[in-house]
């Protein structure tokens, strides 16, 4: 923490405004070497740094954002109310052959936590539709939990394999025209959300 701290504080001297923290999942910060998220300590250090005006928070995996850091992004002025948290899909049983370890009901939580501390945040997430052996359920269950959370901002995108991925070698793979079908009813769903 010493170390990005005094980075920051560099950056303030070259005239940086904004700081953004991005990690493959940011919301864990610490956990390798305190043993524990302390996310909301580097928060509340960065924030304490004159010239530094904007605090961006990227790669916030739900099941991992804690209490303590939802309360600090309310309390500090610097913290913008911006979170990028990747959800990924509204299924359980999706989720679960993702290797997630959310569900649609704790996700749903995580937002209406924020969203009540605040107001005025901005959850931007992404989406993966055609993840092998999604069914015409599951693609349902997510279209209405992306009706019902409501993200201010998603992206979607198909699923596509990537060698060396246990999800490359699972039977179920779905067709590419089917993905892209899929793909679209989100983003229709979301285009109204939007509006």
């Amino acid at each position: 923490m010493e170390s990005l701290i005094e980075e920051a504080k560099q950056l303030a001297e070259q005239g940086i405004k904004e700081l953004i923290l991005v990690a493959q999942d940011t919301s864990v910060y610490g956990k390798d070497i305190y043993g524990e998220s302390r996310l909301h300590e580097l928060l509340e250090n960065l924030c304490k740094i004159d010239g530094i005006q904007w605090i961006r928070l990227l790669y916030c995996y739900p099941e991992n954002i804690t209490d303590k850091t939802i309360e600090v992004m309310a309390k500090e002025e610097k913290i913008l109310h911006y979170l990028d948290m990747p959800v990924q899909h509204g299924s359980d049983t999706v989720l679960k052959r993702m290797g997630r370890r959310s569900t649609a009901k704790l996700i749903k939580e995580k937002v209406a936590k924020l969203r009540k501390l605040m107001p005025d945040i901005t959850i931007r997430t992404s989406i993966i539709t055609g993840f092998p052996q999604e069914t015409g359920e599951e693609f349902g269950e997510l279209a209405e939990f992306v009706k019902e959370v409501k993200f201010d901002r998603l992206g979607v995108f198909t699923y596509s394999q990537e060698e060396g991925t246990p999800a490359a070698e699972m039977d179920g793979q779905i067709p590419e025209e089917l993905k892209e079908e899929r793909k679209e009813i989100i983003m229709d769903i979301q285009r109204n959300v939007s509006a």
